[in-house]
């Protein structure tokens, strides 16, 4: 378990934060930046879940959960060296995405077909979904390009782009269902 007794370290004031394993690197790097973006996108989840209740609330807690194993997932590169390390490194796993897919389906499953692109909004909890999704897409785009440079764990960027996916599902089951959904009309302001 974390023991957290000091919050300021002042090891970070000349630019450079330590990765799981220790090494250290500039607060810009790619593999920052992307746990950095998974960091931001959890905060947003906790303003959703202001909105949610019941299930909704607890697929948010799980997503929460879920995005915690995520950062600590990219911030330990050397995924070739997990067994060397002294604490075996939380990684992302199928059933992780398994589960989002399930959810996906069940939610899918009840809402009104799509007969258009949607605009964010609708309900409180719609947008903030929606704002979520966006993040979500950020999150997926710096760990692609991470992954363009250095190993990442497939599995933790299926699971981004799935949550991208369960976000938009999600803001529209809470819109009714769909049927509270903000339609784009193309051209309506010409």
């Amino acid at each position: 378990m974390v023991v957290l007794n000091k919050i300021y370290t002042r090891t970070g004031d000349g630019g450079k934060t330590a990765l799981g394993n220790g090494e250290r690197v500039a607060k810009y790097s790619g593999r920052v930046s992307a746990y950095g973006t998974v960091d931001e996108l959890n905060a947003f989840v906790g303003v959703a879940r202001l909105e949610a209740d019941g299930e909704m609330d607890a697929a948010l807690a799980r997503i929460q959960n879920d995005l915690f194993d995520l950062g600590a997932d990219f911030c330990r590169p050397d995924m070739d060296k997990d067994d060397e390390a002294e604490y075996p490194p939380l990684r992302m796993i199928a059933s992780q995405v398994d589960r989002l897919e399930a959810e996906i389906d069940g939610m899918n499953d009840k809402l009104e077909p799509l007969r258009s692109f949607i605009l964010p909004g609708g309900s409180s909890l719609a947008a903030h979904l929606h704002v979520c999704r966006t993040v979500s897409r950020r999150a997926e785009r710096l760990a692609v390009e991470l992954s363009n440079m250095e190993p990442v764990n497939d599995v933790a960027v299926r699971y981004l782009n799935r949550l991208s996916d369960w976000f938009f599902v999600a803001a529209r089951t809470a819109n009714e269902c769909g049927t509270a959904d903000v339609l784009w009309v193309p051209g309506a302001n010409r």
